[in-house]
């Protein structure tokens, strides 16, 4: 059992107690460990203590271990006195700018106390001064030191940002709130525009990106300018899982750095400029800018700061190299959903660059629905700008032509065939069926069934030529002598994916857009699901498929809640 932290001594009996903490395997003493962390916290030698592992402590462990009990110690309900949080504030200041080479989990640890320390006394009075707050101009002298303590003068920023969004449900969130409004109000924008000059000052000068030290830097800005970007600026605490429904409610003070189109073109250019780790990040900052609530502009400021996001938009898709990297993909599919989600389609069309950028956007898309096993996740925020473009259509009022009638048809069809394509591969290939991600296909078809509506003649006769073909290719297989199973799994497969596929496109009929065609058309697709129907009946229980069978029971969900029950306005063709 390890010895008391009241009795421990020397600092070779602390550092063994790190090493059972951070990195022992047994149990017993890592438990051990603990308890004795805790007594260290509550005792009166913790300060002391802490400051002898910081100033001798051969390990990095050690330097983690005073860090961890420094942090606790400062997140007490009740305080420690003002004069020896300023003490500890400015002691791990001293230290961590005497020593900016120390790894960085130490570093992070040292800074999140500074962090917690500035948060819990922001309103905290001495001399008539809020002592806390003058942590910007601290890391202002960072600043002006080596790479390393401007790497340093960032992370305190970013961290300190960080902690002012977090909630502590331990303590009263009137209190949080009241904190963060005068955070938000008192030093954020100062903080964003400090981010912003940095960054002016690394592509004023050659990047060279073999320093790690520079790309290092480049990197905590950006993600120092991404935790400005993500504050909490109301009060909302929005469900991060829904991002594509966000809007970020930029204060009204922030206008003016939001008006500048350098704003924007900085952070494009940081994406042409920066490998794709770092590329990634600005990309990221500038999702967030196209989520700048609308009521932020005049309708004329409006028209120019998405013409700026459009003309950005073009100059990725002229010049697509760095979407080859997954994290450069996904979040431009992010930017782009984020685009329809704040903008209405009647603006986007008045942009002066629209036609050629519903062009490009239509082709990217057809790309990325054509290489469906690269990022299948970003698909769906792809798929959701094309379901909102669509969506829109009626209630446009413009007279300049939206082209979406030439390019939903496309949409549909890449997606169409993409996945028929697809079944061969992942059949012969033992790949993971997409199939087999039920969530993830009913949500994508969902999203589909909006744009399949768009032309739909189009739509429906691609749907019909398929699934004849592959109805008859799969008769011919039944009644064969000999079955080669690859070939029904691959021909299963599909005809799985058109069931599903019909059943999405009868399934997004809607009635004040619906005609007499239309409701023909899905009768004749339907039709044919019914013959399937049929036909595997009459086979059973030889030819029975379970992925069949599930599309089947979409399809007969799809049609019901279409075209069977007693909501129904009118009696239809189908």
């Amino acid at each position: 059992m390890l010895i008391s932290f009241f009795l421990l001594k020397s600092l070779a009996e602390l550092e063994v107690l790190c090493t059972h903490l951070y990195i022992g395997t047994d149990l017993t003493q890592r438990i051990e460990a603990e308890k004795a962390l805790l007594e260290l916290i509550d005792s009166p030698e913790c300060l002391s203590k802490c400051q002898l592992l910081l100033e001798q402590g051969t390990t990095s462990y050690a330097q983690l271990l005073a860090a961890t009990c420094l942090s606790k110690l400062v997140s007490r309900v009740s305080p420690l006195p003002v004069e020896q949080r300023v003490d500890i504030r400015n002691y791990i200041l001293h230290y961590v700018a005497s020593q900016p080479k120390l790894v960085p989990f130490v570093i992070q640890a040292l800074i999140q106390v500074i962090a917690k320390i500035t948060k819990l006394g922001w309103f905290e009075v001495q001399k008539d001064q809020f002592v806390f707050r003058e942590i910007i101009a601290d890391v202002k002298k960072f600043l002006q030191g080596t790479v390393e303590h401007c790497i340093i003068g960032v992370i305190i920023l970013s961290e300190l940002t960080q902690e002012m969004n977090l909630v502590d449900y331990s303590r009263p969130s009137a209190k949080h709130r009241k904190i963060a409004t005068s955070f938000r109000d008192t030093s954020l924008k100062d903080i964003l525009v400090l981010a912003c000059s940095l960054l002016k000052e690394v592509l004023a000068k050659p990047l060279n990106l073999q320093d790690q030290g520079q790309q290092n830097l480049v990197m905590q800005v950006l993600k120092l300018v991404l935790n400005c970007l993500n504050f909490d600026f109301i009060g909302s605490s929005a469900d991060e899982s829904a991002d594509d429904l966000c809007t970020v409610q930029i204060p009204t003070t922030w206008r003016t750095i939001f008006l500048e189109p350098e704003t924007l073109d900085l952070f494009f250019n940081l994406y042409h400029s920066l490998p794709p780790l770092l590329s990634q990040l600005a990309l990221s900052c500038l999702v967030q800018f196209a989520s700048t609530r609308r009521s932020l502009f005049s309708s004329p400021e409006r028209a120019k700061y998405l013409g700026n996001l459009i003309k950005g938009v073009k100059r990725i898709l002229e010049n697509p190299q760095g979407l080859s990297d997954p994290g450069n993909y996904h979040e431009f599919c992010r930017f782009l959903a984020r685009l329809k989600t704040n903008y209405q389609l009647g603006e986007l069309v008045m942009v002066k660059e629209y036609p050629e950028v519903i062009r490009l956007i239509a082709n990217f898309t057809i790309t990325s629905l054509q290489h469906w096993e690269f990022a299948p996740n970003s698909v769906h925020y792809l798929l959701t700008l094309w379901q909102r473009m669509v969506a829109s259509v009626p209630f446009v009022k413009s007279t300049e032509p939206h082209l979406l009638d030439t390019y939903a048809p496309e949409i549909t069809k890449a997606f169409i065939t993409s996945r028929l394509e697809s079944v061969a591969i992942v059949v012969r290939d033992h790949l993971d069926d997409p199939l087999d991600d039920t969530a993830t296909v009913f949500q994508q078809l969902e999203q589909l069934c909006t744009v399949s509506r768009c032309e739909y003649e189009k739509t429906c006769t691609l749907l019909v030529q398929l699934f004849d073909q592959n109805a008859q290719n799969y008769q011919k297989l039944l009644h064969s002598a000999s079955v080669i199973t690859v070939d029904m799994a691959i021909q299963e497969g599909r005809l799985a994916w058109l069931v599903y596929l019909v059943g999405t496109v009868v399934g997004g009929r809607l009635t004040y857009t619906s005609t007499d065609e239309h409701d023909a058309m899905d009768g004749e697709l339907s039709c044919r699901v019914f013959q399937l129907i049929s036909l595997m009946d009459t086979g059973l229980p030889q030819c029975s498929n379970e992925k069949i069978e599930l599309a089947i029971l979409w399809f007969l969900d799809q049609f019901r809640k279409t075209y069977v029950g007693d909501q129904l306005q009118r009696t239809s063709k189908v």
